[in-house]
């Protein structure tokens, strides 16, 4: 099995801290120029270390950490949330301490720059929220605090510029900025998203594929609720995954914020180039897992099903599982379904061989030589059924683009074939080139008839000719 890596410590790292709802993940947002982490009024949101590159106007680049508010509730999950903050304050160089100008100093913040204090790193306090008030008594009342201080409205973008010049000060980079490779590492990664419903496992199954604890795993529903991009290195390979919430049925879903995370999770599939669909092995195949595949059937992405939490299950309920999920899964026979347990570990090695098998068939090539002769043997095997009385028939075939592979087939009244012929034409496609874990869309286009439309026009002696025959014409 290779060793599982996590991200690369290249960069300087920026963690942004605070209570729950100060703006850390809006002002997050600034600094990455992004979208990427959701916003909301609702306290809480945040619950896992979500990284992001920046860059300044002058070239610098560091890594910032958007992080969970730290509280000081016995809640069960709001210590784990605050446990990935305190991580993201030990992976820091600089800690940017975020708090809310409207509130003014709360205990809550006495507390955690005091915890701050004790980390030994550069720290800046961020007094966000600061429109509409009169910042220099704002800054004056969280000097209190004793650490220096920069006013930011982080909604409107002001005083952003600054406070990134504070923090680059603080990191001790260089005036100018080391240059660049021109070799892109993310050329070579494999983008991949695991999707599933809630409390699968799917937060486990990327810290297992990681060896640490980087994303939040709590025997909870709906603990996920962003999109969540981790960098890993299996077997020599870089990939990149994102974990993604829970998606439940349409009509359970009451919470504003879980709609937005459920619209992440779909921009997440459209993203990827592989998705790793996680099935409980003990709830077995239900309604919303079919909703959800047939999205990453329609998004047109390699799939690899996951069927979690095998461990613990008898032969005899191994086999009932496995003959539900055949029925239920029936049109998605070209993907593979590799049990693992998340939890242990078990299975992880076929996961990631079926996970590169899939990325590599859904980019592979073809000639269109080969194409237009496996599409020939298809239609000799079989022959199309009749189309108004008429047969259809194939000129030539070649591939319109990857990730799914694309098939063109060109011909005659090729687009009133039946879904079943279709199918087929797919299914001796994959045989032939041994296509798993990708689907084919086939496109048909017919060419124009020529002379349709064009009357012929008849030559002299065509004419005579014709004008005899109609002296023979009985009126």
């Amino acid at each position: 099995m290779g060793a599982p890596t996590g991200p690369t410590r290249l960069l300087p790292v920026v963690a942004l801290v605070g209570r729950p709802n100060v703006g850390k993940s809006t002002l997050y947002n600034v600094l990455t120029r992004t979208r990427d982490a959701i916003v909301s009024d609702l306290s809480g949101l945040t619950r896992d270390r979500h990284y992001g590159v920046c860059e300044s106007e002058e070239g610098h680049r560091y890594l910032v950490v958007d992080t969970a508010g730290l509280s000081v509730s016995p809640d069960a999950l709001a210590q784990h949330m605050a446990g990935q903050a305190r991580i993201a304050i030990d992976e820091a160089d600089v800690i940017l301490l975020v708090v809310d100008a409207r509130a003014g100093v709360l205990r809550d913040d006495i507390d955690i720059s005091a915890e701050l204090r004790r980390s030994g790193k550069p720290i800046l306090v961020v007094v966000n929220k600061t429109d509409g008030l009169d910042e220099t008594l704002a800054l004056s009342e969280f000097a209190t605090l004793g650490l220096p201080c920069v006013g930011t409205s982080a909604a409107h973008r002001r005083g952003v510029n600054d406070l990134q010049d504070e923090f680059l000060e603080l990191l001790g980079l260089p005036e100018e900025p080391a240059e660049e490779e021109e070799f892109d590492p993310k050329d070579d990664r494999c983008r991949v998203a695991i999707v599933g419903r809630p409390n699968v496992g799917k937060s486990t199954l990327i810290n297992r594929l990681l060896g640490e604890e980087r994303l939040l795993a709590f025997d909870q529903p709906g603990t996920t609720r962003d999109a969540i991009e981790v960098e890993v290195g299996w077997d020599e390979r870089p990939y990149l995954f994102i974990d993604t919430a829970g998606m439940r049925r349409r009509s359970r879903i009451n919470e504003a914020v879980e709609k937005f995370s459920v619209i992440k999770a779909f921009q997440a599939i459209d993203q990827a180039q592989v998705v790793v669909f996680v099935v409980d092995a003990r709830e077995g195949f239900a309604d919303q897992d079919a909703t959800i595949l047939g999205q990453v059937l329609d998004s047109g992405r390699a799939l690899v099903i996951a069927i979690n939490k095998w461990d613990g299950l008898t032969n005899s309920e191994r086999t009932a599982v496995r003959s539900r999920l055949d029925r239920g899964l029936e049109f998605l026979d070209f993907a593979k379904q590799i049990p693992i347990s998340a939890l242990h570990g078990s299975g992880l090695t076929e996961l990631m061989k079926a996970v590169r098998q899939a990325w590599n068939c859904a980019l592979k090539e073809f000639s269109t030589n080969d194409l237009t002769e496996a599409v020939t043997a298809a239609f000799t095997a079989h022959t199309p059924p009749l189309v108004n009385g008429r047969i259809s028939k194939m000129r030539y075939v070649h591939q319109g683009g990857r990730n799914p592979p694309r098939i063109i087939i060109h011909g005659s009244r090729l687009k009133d074939l039946p879904e079943s012929y279709k199918r087929y034409l797919q299914n001796s496609l994959r045989k032939r080139f041994r296509l798993i874990g990708t689907p084919v869309k086939l496109e048909f286009r017919e060419g124009k008839n020529p002379f349709a439309g064009r009357k012929n026009k008849l030559t002299d002696r065509q004419v005579q000719k014709r004008r005899r025959l109609m002296k023979h014409v009985k009126r």
